[in-house]
């Protein structure tokens, strides 16, 4: 069961193929650090580093088993007021996805985006896509799930449209009852500081949730443990933010800095709830995201284990990358859920 990964980044969805058995053969991917993790950690595919409109499908990865992945997202975004149109030159890298369905023929493709473009141009560009695949033969479902739903422990929304050509009339997964909250997720991470910088360390002894023992799977150290330096002030600001809450709780006097208090993010400043799943991790670092316990951002490796990312994978690149990688990933445990449906439905067609 080959596959090709387009748009790969740090390669969360070839990470969710590969546990259920699927063999990654090609990726495409422009950012050189994010191109570099997935060499890094898909050691038998061939990596293309390069911009997609310049890349053909090479013939020996022609007729994979399934074909996937998410053109950048920024513009169909439902948070991005300026460019949110077909002028920004990213919304149009979605036909670029069509155009290698078209010349690979893969069996099945998982086009991957952020929940905004159901609605995008008021839902145009979602029937163009749906039709320009429909005439290429493919049958097609599409919905919104949310990681949470999938054993991610994250409320993170994400637009999938899969198709076959197969004739199958595809089901999205069953969600999970259970919810992996954040505690459960990342307590049994090393205790670290305000620029905290360490390669790796012991993890912390007691008992493990299954989810932990998971991500885990079989790493004796926790790898990766670097969180951003903040500077004093932004400490002693989050000093004031009780779990669950955000920047709100701050008295004012610590946020003269910013002229107009009502234009920021609900996200800004936010505490993880440790006895829920966390809130979207996207640029953490940017929104300055915060430790449930520890007055602190959060480290690499427990952004990582939030997005479902298992502890022996290394992201490589500078800080600032390794966190953007994070959070532009599609987490693996939401990805395994649909490739797990998809190979299910194939092999109960090809059992009758």
């Amino acid at each position: 069961m080959n596959a090709i990964d387009l748009f790969s980044g740090a390669g969360g969805m070839s990470i969710g193929a590969e546990m259920v058995g699927i063999n990654v053969q090609l990726a495409v991917e422009f950012n050189k650090p994010a191109a570099d993790t997935f060499r890094k950690n898909h050691s038998s595919a061939k990596v293309i580093c390069e911009d997609i409109r310049k890349v053909a499908v090479p013939k020996e990865a022609k007729n994979p088993f399934v074909l996937f992945g998410g053109p950048p997202c920024q513009g169909f975004s439902v948070s991005n007021t300026k460019t949110r149109n077909l002028k920004n030159e990213n919304n149009s890298l979605f036909k670029e996805f069509v155009r290698f369905v078209k010349e690979a023929n893969p069996k099945w493709f998982v086009f991957e985006n952020v929940e905004g473009f159901v609605s995008f141009q008021k839902g145009l560009v979602l029937e163009q896509l749906k039709r320009e695949f429909e005439d290429l033969g493919y049958k097609i479902s599409y919905s919104v799930l949310t990681a949470s739903d999938y054993g991610v422990p994250q409320n993170r929304n994400r637009f999938f449209m899969v198709g076959n050509i197969l004739d199958i009339d595809f089901a999205f997964p069953s969600k999970n009852k259970n919810r992996i909250t954040v505690k459960q997720a990342i307590n049994d991470l090393p205790y670290l500081e305000n620029g905290g910088n360490f390669d790796k360390l012991p993890y912390k002894k007691g008992r493990n949730s299954q989810y932990a023992k998971e991500m885990r799977n079989g790493c004796k150290v926790a790898t990766q443990n670097y969180v951003s330096r903040n500077k004093d002030y932004v400490v002693e600001r989050y000093k004031h933010i009780p779990r669950g809450e955000n920047w709100k709780a701050i008295p004012k006097e610590l946020m003269a800095n910013y002229k107009d208090l009502s234009n920021c993010h609900s996200g800004i400043y936010k505490r993880l709830d440790d006895k829920k799943p966390s809130v979207v991790i996207a640029n953490y670092r940017k929104n300055m995201l915060i430790h449930p316990y520890q007055d602190r951002g959060l480290s690499v490796r427990e952004a990582a284990r939030l997005q479902s990312f298992p502890d022996c994978f290394e992201f490589k690149g500078s800080l600032m990358h390794i966190q953007q990688q994070i959070g532009n990933a599609v987490p693996p445990l939401l990805a395994k859920a649909i490739f797990q449906q998809i190979i299910h439905l194939t092999k109960k067609r090809t059992n009758k």
